[in-house]
């Protein structure tokens, strides 16, 4: 029997069913790096495509970090809430368009809150625009040699055509930790806070696991629960990449085990980050996780995974309650100039003129974007 050619229509619907994997049923990816060496200690399907949803902004603060250094901008540089940046969705600040803030607020805000209109905001401030941002974007990817990354906004919202995977997010984060090692801090602060008002910094490892000191959660429906992770232990920094869980839990534990037993080896003969080569499945199409983690049916198998008090009932025993207040930043109301020079804020120092963040909004699934 002769086979009907493919209308256009019936072709383009083909085509987006094959733009995406479904959730798959076992872990995904990840990668555990020694900082310092290079050398790779641990991995699993490092080149296979992902959402990166928040982690994101990392390559946001990174494209940043170049133009300070390229003495286009200073920390004092101005962002301006555009009306556009204003609309994007949670998780956001709910600043008013006109409201303008420092380029050093605005990278505590994206390292600890995770808004969406304050790192739209910061690419059409230091981009121009969205889109002249996210060519910033991957001209910084090419270069650090991140093949399987395309960026097309500032803060990770979903978009089939954004997406990287735990090989290339490893590259980047330790380019900001190798490169960049006086703005350390921004990706450690605990929590900001005015007031009464605390908001603490999604990075759960941070004071549960020890030696850890930093970098960026990420979550969206399409991309699961994201976690890049550092620690350091004896002058020694590792970071581990998960990407893909389907709970904030399972990432925590899941990072905690691979920076631990990566700590206990040391990765003499490994391969180094830089010179590894794409091998695997699924380089060239991104998995899905949204029916994994945001149907009733997944929140119901993963919330019976807790007790009565909501807590896990199988926990890391690498993980361990903070012995210790938190260590908050304290934040002020105050306006953006540009100075001639200026330098980051030493590890543990208050901060000043940082805008008074909104709380963010309670988790629900299918609306709350960003971690």
């Amino acid at each position: 029997m002769q086979t009907k050619p493919l209308t256009t229509a019936m072709a383009a619907l083909v085509l987006a069913a094959a733009a995406t994997v479904a959730a798959p049923a076992a872990a995904g990816p990840s990668l555990v790096v020694d900082a310092g060496s290079g050398r790779v200690l641990a991995q699993q399907d490092a080149f296979r495509r992902w959402y990166p949803a928040s982690l994101t902004k990392l390559m946001t603060v990174y494209v940043v970090f170049r133009a300070i250094q390229a003495g286009q901008l200073s920390l004092q540089s101005p962002v301006r809430i555009s009306a556009n940046a204003a609309k994007e969705p949670p998780s956001r600040m709910g600043y008013k368009p006109g409201t303008v803030l420092s380029i050093d607020n605005a990278l505590k805000i994206l390292m600890v809150k995770s808004a969406n209109d304050v790192a739209t905001a910061v690419a059409e401030s230091v981009g121009g625009s969205v889109p002249g941002f996210a060519a910033r974007m991957n001209a910084e990817a090419a270069r650090l040699g991140m093949s399987g990354s395309h960026f097309v906004n500032a803060h990770g919202l979903h978009d089939d055509d954004h997406y990287s995977n735990a090989h290339d997010l490893a590259l980047l984060a330790v380019s900001l930790r190798t490169q960049f090692p006086q703005y350390a801090a921004y990706f450690g602060i605990e929590a900001l806070g005015a007031g009464k008002a605390v908001i603490d910094n999604h990075n759960n490892l941070i004071g549960h696991y020890d030696g850890a000191d930093g970098m960026k959660t990420g979550y969206t429906c399409p991309a699961g629960w994201n976690v890049v992770a550092s620690a350091t232990r004896n002058g020694r920094t590792l970071v581990a990449v998960v990407i893909g869980e389907e709970s904030a839990d399972d990432r925590d534990v899941k990072a905690a085990a691979l920076l631990e037993k990566a700590f206990s080896v040391s990765g003499f003969a490994a391969p180094r980050l830089a010179s590894m080569r794409p091998t695997g499945q699924y380089q060239d199409v991104a998995t899905n996780m949204r029916s994994a983690i945001c149907t009733k049916e997944a929140r119901q198998r993963i919330a019976a995974r807790r007790n009565a008090e909501g807590k896990l009932v199988i926990r890391s025993p690498y993980l361990h309650e903070m012995d210790r207040p938190r260590r908050i930043v304290a934040i002020e109301v105050g306006e953006a100039d540009e100075p001639k020079q200026a330098t980051a804020p030493a590890p543990g120092r208050l901060a000043k003129k940082v805008p008074i963040p909104t709380p963010r909004p309670d988790y629900v699934p299918q609306v709350a974007q960003g971690d």
